[in-house]
């Protein structure tokens, strides 16, 4: 989510087709409000304190409230992306302040908003 892995013109393909496949599988029984705003949110995966999490990345502040008050859907997301047993079920719903370059995420482990600077995405190594 920083500067340098997620820039405003990097392709965000697979991020979307995560996003999109995790709502239809996923909250296709859920209300078509809650199903609309996370069309417009991007989902991924990061490591925070050398942990896995799942990032919901909203566009905007307004959205990232909704669905910070809307936490038990994403329950064990990392448990079925990862097969990390041992992983947590810890969720952020971020969204960028304007020019500041800085995330402010709701953090479900700990019930409470932060400021992140940046996450570490994991990287895909290709085999060459």
């Amino acid at each position: 989510m920083s500067d340098a892995q997620t820039p405003h013109n990097q392709d965000r393909t697979l991020e979307q087709a995560l996003t999109n496949k995790i709502i239809d599988d996923y909250f296709d029984n859920s209300e078509s409000w809650l199903r609309a705003i996370l069309r417009m949110c991007i989902f991924s995966l990061a490591y925070l304190d050398e942990e896995p999490v799942f990032v919901v990345e909203c566009p905007n502040q307004a959205v990232a409230k909704r669905l910070s008050r809307k936490t038990y859907p994403f329950r064990g997301m990392v448990y079925f992306l990862t097969d990390c047993l041992n992983g947590s079920d810890r969720t952020l719903f971020c969204y960028r302040e304007k020019g500041e370059g800085i995330w402010c995420c709701f953090d479900t482990s700990t019930s409470s908003w932060k400021t992140l600077s940046h996450l570490q995405t994991p990287t895909a190594s290709t085999d060459s």
